[in-house]
């Protein structure tokens, strides 16, 4: 019995996300076995360079080689049965007999950088003059302006406080286009 639709986008789970120790070279067996199965997976990919011959060719690797995630809920999928699917190892626990769930938010995370086929989208660039949001820290929600970018990559914005435009330097992951 299914508990889960395979093909149903993994944004739209609401279930937690767990993490697959593969056999080697194992992904792509246990992939096709988990999702037989009807576990929602995700495995993102990122590019890599492999020469072959005289020739450079572009592939796609996995950002976390040798692990796979899989979402379900412990207490009514039938979990046990990850642990004997064919290219799996194991999934991953931390004492105890349940298996450990990842950090809330993680793959969530990793699955807003990448597009539909799981592939790391490359990170978006800023330029001054673009406006951008603060996302954290204690300017978040904030809309202002790229001042500029140094050569170590920091990225100073303007921000206006009490009437007068301060320049602050904000890390890029705390940046988004607005």
């Amino acid at each position: 019995m299914k508990h889960m639709l395979a093909n149903q986008p993994a944004q739209e789970v609401s279930c937690p996300w767990f993490l697959v120790q593969l056999k080697p070279n194992g992904l792509a067996m246990a992939q096709r076995n988990l999702k037989r199965q009807g576990f929602p997976l995700f495995c993102p990919m990122q590019p890599a360079t492999q020469k072959r011959g005289a020739r450079f060719i572009k592939t796609w690797q996995p950002l976390f080689p040798g692990y796979l995630f899989v979402s379900f809920r412990p207490e009514s999928a039938p979990w046990r049965a990850i642990n004997s699917t064919y290219g799996v190892a194991r999934l991953v626990r931390f004492g105890g007999d349940a298996p450990a769930p990842v950090p809330h938010g993680l793959v969530q995370g990793l699955q807003m950088r990448c597009d539909k086929e799981n592939r790391l989208l490359p990170p978006e660039t800023l330029e001054p003059g673009d406006e951008v949001r603060i996302l954290s820290g204690p300017f978040a929600d904030f809309v202002t302006t790229v001042e500029n970018i140094s050569k170590d990559r920091r990225i100073w914005v303007l921000i206006d406080l009490m009437g007068r435009a301060t320049k602050v330097a904000i890390p890029r992951d705390a940046l988004q286009r607005a």
